[in-house]
């Protein structure tokens, strides 16, 4: 499986690698999300299945623009059970790899962690409305690691490796959608918080807004080239 495909950890080195997709969903399968581009819900342990996993999700800091009667107004993570039962829908054989509960986990935690680093990126670039909107949330999310972006395009020409996954973020600006391009990058180590991946984020050229907010962080990032922390960086750097 590419570099690009592959899900973003490493397992000690006389392992081999654990699951080579992340369990990126096609709109068209029966039962998607088209928030989330998952499936309905499966919690139960696949047949066969070598370790029982935690079904235990996580509460992101990443708020819903739509929220349901009893839902939580963020945005939930998925199990290690629900990751596990997603690998094995897109063609992921557990048997090809040596991989354990605990690189489950620690697969699921560099998820999250990740998630958590794009929303502080995506928040830096949404400060700039402040005054017009002070509560960005997210509405949906889709991926595509192979539909790359024209500057990771650009940036592979430059010699520079492609990104192993993109999503895209549908962000409502107080009723106003913005869509936002993550290009997740290998930064070839994992820290003890999780994060694993250089993120590149930024905000889509779909609108002349987009355009002025990208001008004007490409301005500053010239002009103070250390005070001014990028909103590709923290541990990411972003995209389109």
């Amino acid at each position: 499986m590419s570099e690009q495909s592959r899900c973003p950890y490493k397992g000690p080195a006389e392992k081999s690698s654990p699951p080579s997709r992340c369990p990126v969903m096609n709109c068209e399968e029966k039962g998607v999300n088209p928030l989330n581009m998952m499936p309905k819900e499966n919690q139960n342990p696949s047949p066969g299945q070598p370790f029982s996993l935690s079904t235990e999700r996580m509460v992101s800091s990443i708020p819903k623009a739509v929220v349901k009667e009893n839902e939580d107004p963020h945005w939930v993570y998925p199990s290690p059970q629900m990751f596990w039962n997603a690998m094995l829908r897109k063609g992921w054989r557990w048997k090809d790899d040596q991989i354990s509960a605990e690189d489950m986990n620690n697969i699921v935690n560099i998820h999250n962690a990740n998630n958590e680093a794009a929303w502080m990126e995506v928040l830096k670039w949404e400060a700039m409305h402040y005054k017009t909107c002070q509560t960005p949330r997210l509405r949906s999310f889709s991926g595509n690691a192979t539909n790359y972006s024209p500057r990771a395009r650009f940036r592979h020409w430059l010699g520079y490796e492609l990104p192993f996954d993109r999503h895209d973020w549908i962000v409502d600006r107080c009723g106003r959608d913005v869509r936002y391009i993550i290009d997740y990058y290998d930064s070839e180590k994992i820290d003890r918080d999780y994060k694993f991946a250089l993120l590149d984020v930024r905000p889509a050229l779909d609108s002349i807004s987009a355009f002025r907010d990208r001008l004007k962080v490409a301005w500053l990032r010239w002009r103070f080239p250390s005070p001014v922390p990028k909103p590709s960086s923290s541990s990411s750097s972003h995209h389109k």
